[in-house]
């Protein structure tokens, strides 16, 4: 999921660079410094790519969504110890299982509502303004994504109440 989701990334990196200089190259085009080439550019379509925002929107909530099993499984979210770090391998155990089951129960409930949210968009069949897509496939992608983070919180959180898990 990490990888689909570092792909999904890479590609709007690209997707924002040619939809940046699109508009730089179209708006040089219009000033008439460039004669016929920024004519030709103009009557080419160079421009901004149209949607680029509803396609970044939409893929940076994979991303997102995509990059939170390996966190979870791994146990690298931000954290802050400074009050945590003496007070003792119990302690932190505890609190780590602690919050391992919180974030379990916050990573279901919002794979819940993702997919009810996605129930809505299909039944509505909202687009987006500029290109069209339907809306219900970004959530769809964004569910699936959370699905697999929901299984692997729920699985953390187990490993550590049964003590199999202590870092």
């Amino acid at each position: 999921m990490a990888l689909l989701g570092g792909l999904v990334l890479c590609l709007l990196v690209v997707l924002v660079c040619l939809s940046v200089a699109g508009r730089e190259v179209n708006d040089i085009a219009h000033t008439g410094y460039l004669g016929t080439v920024g004519q030709w550019l103009l009557d080419a379509g160079i421009g901004p790519v149209t949607g680029d925002f509803e396609l970044v929107e939409a893929g940076i909530a994979f991303a997102i969504f995509a990059f939170l099993p390996l966190t979870q499984l791994t146990g690298e979210h931000a954290r802050v110890d400074i009050f945590t770090s003496g007070l003792g391998p119990r302690v932190n155990h505890a609190l780590a299982t602690f919050w391992s089951l919180i974030m379990a129960a916050v990573i279901v409930l919002i794979t819940w509502r993702l997919f009810i949210g996605m129930q809505d968009k299909i039944r509505y069949g909202e687009t987006t303004y500029l290109i069209q897509f339907p809306i219900w496939w970004a959530y769809a992608a964004s569910f699936a994504a959370a699905v697999t983070a929901s299984i692997i919180s729920l699985y953390c959180a187990a490993m550590r109440l049964t003590g199999k898990r202590r870092t």
